[in-house]
């Protein structure tokens, strides 16, 4: 009889989960930098890699603007 292991659930549900956690502080703070989403994310347990793929999966989604000039690049809402 085989044993019933506790298993985290899929990583693809970890990273959806935290790109509604990036919606959410963007939809509550307007833009923000990928810094300072990192640092946010920090206390929630969410390293840098996280972050950056769950951007690229909401960036996939069309749902994120890119502003990038000189001196800052910044992450908003569509």
């Amino acid at each position: 009889m085989q044993s019933e292991a506790k298993s985290s659930p899929p990583y693809e549900w970890i990273i959806g989960e935290t790109a509604g956690i990036v919606w959410q502080m963007l939809h509550d703070n307007g833009p923000m930098s990928i810094r300072q989403l990192v640092q946010q994310l920090k206390s929630a347990g969410r390293n840098r890699d996280l972050v950056m793929q769950a951007i690229g999966w909401l960036a996939r989604e069309d749902k994120l603007l890119f502003e990038i000039d000189k001196r800052r690049r910044q992450i908003r809402l569509k």
